[in-house]
């Protein structure tokens, strides 16, 4: 499991201004202690759809949101996605929470069908991914925000487990 406290340090480090998102169990660590933080606002919406439209907005009043949402919701927001941050080339780290990424059968099979169709999504919508899993794993972050500053495009980390 990652460390929530290594991952908001390193959303610092970036000089967010805001989090933007459903939270869920893997992610609640993480918001409670962006909450805590004095620069970042954190804005809860109703719908995953709905981050991406209040990420773009920010970006475009001169912001610099993340996104945080589970892959069931990010399923869920394809015209979103496309519509505002692809369309509009804003340049967000989106975190996926990888719900059911360990559920495997005695076969290999996923036990929860929303797992079997993350990876597919996001290369059929060509948004590049990097995992994070464990702490090791932290310096995806910074090779995410690297690649939305090079293309203007959005980057996805996938949050493997609930952040501790």
């Amino acid at each position: 499991m990652a460390s929530a406290e290594k991952i908001v340090n390193e959303l610092k480090r970036h000089q967010i201004t805001h989090a933007i998102g459903v939270p869920d169990n893997g992610s609640a660590r993480i918001y409670e202690l962006l909450r805590a933080e004095p620069g970042i606002e954190v804005i809860t919406v109703t719908r995953e759809g709905e981050a991406f439209a209040v990420a773009s907005g920010l970006y475009v009043g001169g912001k610099k949101p993340v996104i945080i949402i589970q892959n069931t919701g990010f399923l869920e927001s394809g015209d979103a996605f496309r519509g505002t941050v692809v369309n509009m080339r804003v340049p967000v780290v989106v975190f996926i929470g990888y719900r059911g990424y360990h559920n495997r059968d005695a076969d290999g099979h996923w036990v929860d069908s929303v797992a079997s169709f993350l990876e597919p999504t996001l290369k059929a919508w060509n948004l590049p991914y990097e995992m994070l899993e464990t702490d090791n794993d932290i310096r995806c972050i910074r090779t995410a925000f690297a690649r939305t500053e090079e293309t203007s495009l959005p980057a996805a980390v996938l949050l493997i487990g609930h952040a501790t």
